[in-house]
C-alpha cells in the first residue's frame, strides 16, 4: 500500500472539511465556492480553485479522494510535494478554464439562435431568471432550452480534473501498472486504461449520453493539462521539491 504523502494527506483533510462542515453548520456554500458560468451573477475568479474542494455526494469524494491517494501517492514520492501541488492545481484550474470555455461555447450558439429568432437580450435573460418563456414565440426543442437554463445555472464542483490530469500522469511514469474497475474487474495495463476512460468521458461530452450531472469536458481538460505539464517535465527534465 502506498504511503499517505504530506500533500495528499492535506489536500484529503481539506477536502473532508469542506464536505462535512457545511453539514455539520448547516450551511450551503455552493453559490460561494462552486464554479459557475461567468455570466451567472454568483460567479467569481476564485471559484477555479475552491470547486476543487467541494463535492456533490458521499460517492463523489470517496472516489476522488480514492485516486487521489492511490494514483497521486507514486506521482508525489517521485516529484516531491511541491512539485506535486503545482501539478494539482494546475490540472483542476486547467479543467476548470476548459469546461467553462466549452460551456461558454455551447450557451453562445443557443443564445445566438434565440437572437436569430428575434428574441430581445432582456427577454432572454428573463427566461434565464425564470426558466419560463413562450413557446409560441420560442420554437427551439424544449431540450435545447433545458440545456440553454442549465448551462447557465448549475455549478461544477469537484476535484475530478485535477483527478484526471493525475491519472494521466500516472499512465505515463508507470504505463504497465495493471489497473481494473469494480464492474470491469480485468486487470488492463495503465496505457490503455486510462485513454480508454478519457474516450469514454469525449464521446458521452459530444454525444450528451451522459448518466447524470458529469462534467465530461472538465475531465477531459484535466487530462489535457496533465499530460501537457507531465510530457513537458519529462521532456526536460524539470525537477523542483
Amino acid at each position: 500500500m502506498q504511503n499517505l504523502t504530506q500533500a495528499i494527506k492535506h489536500l484529503i483533510i481539506i477536502n473532508v472539511i469542506m464536505f462535512v462542515a457545511p453539514m455539520l453548520l448547516n450551511m450551503d456554500l455552493t453559490n460561494l465556492f462552486a464554479l459557475h458560468f461567468p455570466k451567472n451573477q454568483h460567479f467569481g475568479i476564485w471559484q477555479y480553485v475552491t470547486h476543487m474542494f467541494m463535492h456533490g455526494g458521499f460517492y463523489h469524494i470517496l472516489f476522488n479522494m480514492y485516486a487521489l491517494w492511490a494514483f497521486g501517492s507514486p506521482l508525489e514520492h517521485m516529484w516531491g510535494r511541491n512539485k506535486f501541488l503545482f501539478f494539482y492545481f494546475s490540472a483542476g484550474i486547467g479543467a476548470g478554464v476548459i469546461y467553462t470555455l466549452v460551456n461558454y461555447y455551447q450557451f453562445n450558439g443557443i443564445y445566438d439562435q434565440l437572437i436569430n429568432l428575434g428574441v430581445s437580450a432582456a427577454d432572454i435573460q428573463n427566461v434565464l431568471d425564470t426558466g419560463s418563456y413562450n413557446e409560441s414565440i420560442i420554437t427551439l426543442p424544449n431540450e435545447t432550452m433545458r440545456e440553454f437554463y442549465s448551462l447557465y445555472h448549475t455549478p461544477a464542483v469537484g476535484a475530478s480534473g485535477a483527478i484526471y490530469g493525475i491519472l494521466v500522469a500516472f499512465a505515463m511514469q508507470f504505463p504497465n501498472a495493471k489497473l481494473a474497475l469494480i464492474f470491469f474487474p480485468v486487470p488492463i495495463a495503465a496505457k490503455y486504461f486510462i485513454p480508454i476512460m478519457i474516450a469514454a468521458d469525449l464521446f458521452f461530452g459530444v454525444t450528451k449520453y451522459s448518466v447524470g450531472n458529469i462534467a465530461h469536458f472538465a475531465h477531459i481538460g484535466g487530462a489535457v493539462i496533465g499530460f501537457l505539464i507531465a510530457w513537458y517535465w519529462r521532456k526536460n527534465q524539470f525537477t523542483f521539491r
